[in-house]
């Protein structure tokens, strides 16, 4: 059985979005108990090149909100002075005022969280060298500001984890800065204590994954600051955890069987559909503008599959049907 992907607007939710992302729809409700919360809903949306394609990832929202929730019980469970996160429920029923199509639209891809400021720093931490920081590295030998050995290959393990932020763009590319500039933004207390929260939550789940098979090579964490009742930051509150955690979406998952420092690596993510759709521009068929091409269904499946299998990987259990 596959999930239907969320339509572009849905009236059947009975109420309107705060923000439509590219893959997540945003909605401000109230929970049946009287809590305000935040709901995130995961649709099967996918983008590349920074276009939404027309063709969804059957289950994708699903996997991506369940593979968060898997490791926000898991950092609450097992790491030590683990920061608080948002999550109050997966449960769409707890929201009041959803007809019964809409939760049992909602099921399986919903995170439903405390309202927060969110922190416009994405918290990046890299065990390996790849992506951007590969392509800084090759420049000057540095990432975010952060020197490293001479004679890294791409793919390398670096000798310890880096925190390596960026800004939090509302539109565009975020913009990788060095510690110092977080610092100027944030203040240094903060920024500190973020690099440090998010390469102790980053190690503990690059052993895990590590466990099961997969090379953890980066991953983004983002914080908030909770709201009042007023809608108004709490002062002197730590951040909090939100929004996706480790995902294949926020992440670069790698198998670990035969990975081999130095070519591209092989990679659990959407790496399917950025190479079919670079081989339609390398015909000059489509300029990585709106719209973007549709693509076979045999890459739309591989493609699902990937996710699934990180899920079953990560989790132990059979994928989400």
């Amino acid at each position: 059985m596959t999930h239907p992907p969320l339509p572009p607007l849905d009236p059947d939710l009975g109420i309107q979005p705060l923000r439509r992302g590219k893959v997540r729809d945003v909605y401000q409700v109230r929970l049946k108990d009287g809590r305000p919360a935040i709901m995130l809903v995961a649709t099967d949306r996918l983008s590349a090149f920074d276009v939404v394609l027309p063709d969804p990832i059957p289950g994708r929202g699903i996997i991506l909100t369940q593979i968060t929730r898997f490791w926000l019980h898991k950092i609450e469970a097992e790491l030590k002075h683990a920061p608080d996160h948002h999550l109050l429920s997966t449960d769409p029923s707890d929201v009041d005022g959803l007809t019964p199509d809409a939760v049992e639209q909602l099921k399986g891809r919903v995170t439903l969280g405390r309202p927060c400021h969110t922190i416009p720093i994405e918290c990046v931490a890299r065990g390996y060298l790849a992506g951007s920081g590969w392509k800084s590295y090759q420049h000057d030998r540095t990432v975010c500001g952060v020197t490293l050995p001479a004679g890294l290959q791409l793919g390398d393990q670096l000798p310890q984890p880096i925190f390596t932020p960026a800004t939090k763009a509302e539109s565009g590319h975020d913009e990788n800065i060095s510690f110092d500039q977080a610092a100027s933004i944030v203040g240094s207390d903060r920024a500190a204590w973020m690099r440090d929260t998010t390469l102790r939550i980053y190690e503990h789940a690059r052993d895990h994954a590590a466990d099961r098979g997969l090379l953890l090579a980066d991953t983004k964490f983002e914080f908030g600051i909770p709201l009042d009742d007023h809608g108004q930051p709490i002062d002197n509150t730590a951040p909090i955890l939100i929004d996706e955690v480790a995902t294949p979406d926020s992440s670069r998952y790698w198998p670990a069987d035969g990975h081999q420092p130095g070519r591209e690596p092989d990679s659990f993510d959407k790496q399917i559909i950025r190479n079919a759709l670079q081989a339609i521009v390398d015909r000059g068929d489509w300029n990585k503008t709106h719209p973007g091409p549709s693509l076979p269904a045999e890459i739309l499946q591989r493609t699902a599959d990937q996710y699934r299998e990180v899920y079953q990987r990560l989790t132990g259990q059979p994928a989400p049907a």
